[in-house]
């Protein structure tokens, strides 16, 4: 079985699954990382996804070690360039990760410029195929320390500096409501399309795209590529999509559509909630990471938080689905991701040959019209639990 692939751009192919990376180089060792990049290739996926903030949960000493695993894959297997599709992404602000260019404070050219390096570095590779802004520049900044409401679910890239402090506000990673008190300056789009313009024409990165975004800042990037022959052109988004996160519906899908964006689906089993191994008897193993990384991941722990009745009402239904009509509840969750005309591929992660597996089989799974309206009466009494 071959994983179907996808026109993303000119001379950009890519297969319809996307192997994330962001637990090479914590959940999952060099060896292990190998093993799976191997298997993916080997069943037709040509298309993986990194940052340079990864793996996760981030720490200073493992940073960067994903896109360094992958770089050390295609060298190790002498694999051709061309065979391979690598999307990675630079990190906005945060406040927390101190380690990658002191926070980072914002996403200015400066930042744009030495991230594109580091990657290129890392990778030891000459090229990107995607490089993409992991999520907006449009911060805060403050002489005073922040005040965060208890309702906030900012997570991890909340910061809360005593001075020059600098927070990334856009609603986003399960925020749904837009606070306009919280808007203070960004850098300018036109900055940031500059730079990595700059970096397309050195030969550094062939396509770019956003992740995380608002039909706002979609529409913003468009527009000032539209008027300026020299900034490139956004040809993805990378935004939340699975049974339990359809907010990607809502507003952006307008503005993908008649821009002709296409979608990079990720956390498609809603950090493996969707196989339904949470609500098992034992619990789920103890090497799932919602219980591996218990307390130390906020940003999974907020967005999908075990203890939220609704999360656990709307999986079991889901869960019903499948065994109704004699599915994998994975190939359900893949199935219906892929099935979104605006959805290039999805972006999932794996940290065992079994996983990979069971979602390379999922890839060729159709749903039929009565199963897409069990899903949307689901959809209707339990709307996006995981925003």
């Amino acid at each position: 079985m071959s994983v179907p692939l996808f026109n993303l751009a000119p001379n950009l192919t890519v297969s319809r699954l996307c192997l994330g990376t962001m637990t090479f180089g914590e959940q999952n060792s060099l060896p292990q990382s190998l093993r799976l990049l191997d298997q993916a290739f080997d069943a037709g996926i040509n298309f993986f996804d990194s940052a340079e903030m990864y793996p996760v949960p981030q720490r200073a000493e493992t940073q960067g070690k994903s896109e360094e695993y992958f770089g050390q894959w295609v060298r190790k297997r002498k694999i051709s360039r061309d065979r391979v599709v690598i999307a990675t992404k630079v990190a906005g602000p945060s406040g927390q990760m101190s380690w990658i260019r002191d926070g980072p404070k914002c996403l200015d050219a400066k930042n744009i410029t030495e991230a594109v390096d580091g990657s290129l570095k890392r990778l030891q590779m000459d090229h990107i195929d995607l490089y993409q802004i992991h999520w907006p520049d449009r911060f805060v900044y403050s002489s005073y320390p922040l005040s965060i409401s208890p309702g906030d679910s900012l997570g991890l890239w909340t910061c809360h500096f005593k001075t020059n402090c600098v927070s990334s506000y856009v609603p986003m990673f399960g925020e749904t409501e837009y606070d306009p008190v919280r808007q203070f300056s960004s850098v300018p789009i036109e900055e940031q399309l500059d730079a990595l313009g700059r970096a397309v024409d050195a030969g550094k990165i062939r396509y770019i795209g956003l992740s995380n975004e608002t039909p706002y800042g979609v529409m913003k990037f468009l527009h000032f590529a539209e008027n300026n022959v020299h900034y490139p052109k956004i040809i993805s988004v990378q935004n939340s999509y699975s049974l339990l996160c359809r907010t990607f519906d809502s507003g952006m899908a307008e503005c993908c559509h008649h821009e002709r964006i296409y979608v990079l689906g990720y956390s498609p089993l809603a950090m493996g909630i969707l196989s339904g191994k949470y609500f098992a008897s034992d619990g789920a193993p103890s090497d799932a990471r919602l219980n591996l990384f218990k307390g130390r991941y906020s940003e999974g722990e907020s967005r999908y938080s075990l203890a939220r009745n609704t999360l656990k009402l709307a999986t079991m239904e889901y869960l019903g689905i499948a065994e109704k009509y004699g599915l994998h509840p994975v190939s359900l969750a893949i199935a219906f991701v892929l099935n979104h005309p605006l959805v290039a591929s999805t972006v999932f992660g794996v940290t065992k040959s079994w996983q990979l597996e069971e979602v390379i089989s999922a890839c060729n799974v159709e749903l039929t019209s009565e199963i897409i309206a069990d899903i949307n009466k689901i959809h209707a009494k339990f709307p996006n639990p995981c925003p």
